[in-house]
């Protein structure tokens, strides 16, 4: 059984259920052999920016922050990492994007979940196969695709 630390430092409407979050987080991690545990942080764009532009050297707020655990060594703990999500950025996206905010939301934990997985989408390649587990998994949730009509 995945264990996920939903942490909630901003609160508005329209937030996904804790039972979505796991929903779509276990969606993603539905085929490992082994259990896992991860933490969700919810933040406000005061925090994104803060993380974005210490951890990624980029200014402003983003949508979402994937900080994968590196286990030491010799260490056995199935802890993946943490996704820190910004609430308000996402609630403008899907606006802009002209999304339901529902599928945003679940599209982008399910990106984050798979860059914690190791996944990236910084070459050609690479990005095709991770839009192609994310529209897959998206579907058995009866989500549209959601890189058609638009950009991410």
């Amino acid at each position: 059984m995945n264990i996920i630390d939903i942490q909630r430092v901003f609160e508005s409407l329209n937030q996904p259920s804790d039972e979505q979050l796991e929903l779509w987080v276990n969606t993603v991690l539905t085929n490992l052999d082994d259990d896992f545990e991860l933490t969700i942080r919810i933040v406000d764009e005061t925090e994104s920016a803060q993380l974005n532009e210490t951890y990624r050297h980029k200014k402003g707020a983003t949508n979402i922050l994937s900080f994968p655990f590196e286990v030491p060594e010799g260490v056995e703990l199935n802890l993946l990492g943490d996704l820190v999500i910004c609430a308000p950025v996402l609630q403008r996206e899907a606006t802009e994007q002209n999304k339901p905010l529902h599928n945003h939301w679940a599209h982008i934990v399910m990106h984050g979940t798979l860059h914690l997985l190791g996944y990236d989408h910084i070459e050609d390649e690479e990005a095709q196969e991770m839009e192609a587990k994310e529209i897959a998994f998206l579907q058995t949730l009866s989500i549209p695709n959601p890189y058609e009509d638009t950009e991410l």
